[in-house]
Order: C-alpha cells, then sequence, then structure tokens
C-alpha cells in the first residue's frame, strides 16, 4: 500500500487544455507531464486556465503522468488549493 511520503510535488505551468480536465504541465526542469485536477479542486471549482502556474503531485513509478494539487495566485508567491 502506498504512502502519503512517496509522492513527489513539482511546479509547472499549465501549457495545454485537454478534455476531461486534464492538462500538459511544464515543469520548472523542462520536462511535461499530464495532468489531471484533483477531486477537491474539482469540487470547489477550482478553475485552471493556461499559463498558471501549479503544483502536481506525482508517483514516483510514473514520472508522466500527475495530479494537481494547488493553483497559484496571480501576483503572488502563495498557491491556492486543499490539501
Amino acid at each position: 500500500m502506498p504512502k502519503e511520503e512517496d509522492k513527489v510535488l513539482v511546479e509547472g505551468t499549465i501549457v495545454e487544455a485537454l478534455p476531461g480536465t486534464q492538462f500538459k504541465v511544464r515543469l520548472d526542469n523542462d520536462h511535461e507531464v499530464l495532468a489531471y485536477l484533483s477531486g477537491r479542486m474539482r469540487k470547489y471549482y477550482i478553475r485552471i486556465l493556461l499559463g498558471d502556474r501549479v503544483r502536481v503531485e506525482m508517483s514516483p513509478y510514473d514520472l508522466t503522468r500527475g495530479r494537481i494539487v494547488y493553483r497559484q495566485k496571480k501576483g503572488s508567491s502563495q498557491f491556492v488549493g486543499l490539501e
């Protein structure tokens, strides 16, 4: 059973919006991953747009996919989202 400590948190920028609340995210290390919106962000209608800075949670077993868990506010270094 995986543990919460096994998650890898990285930051990136939304470069493409895909159907089904999936997004292409360019990470700070110039890799692109396919990420989906977390359930709590869907529940509270937190919208994601192109160019938004986000925090992505990834499994160490598949570094090409992830889950968007935070969205950074415009003009601020703080992240908006639910844990």
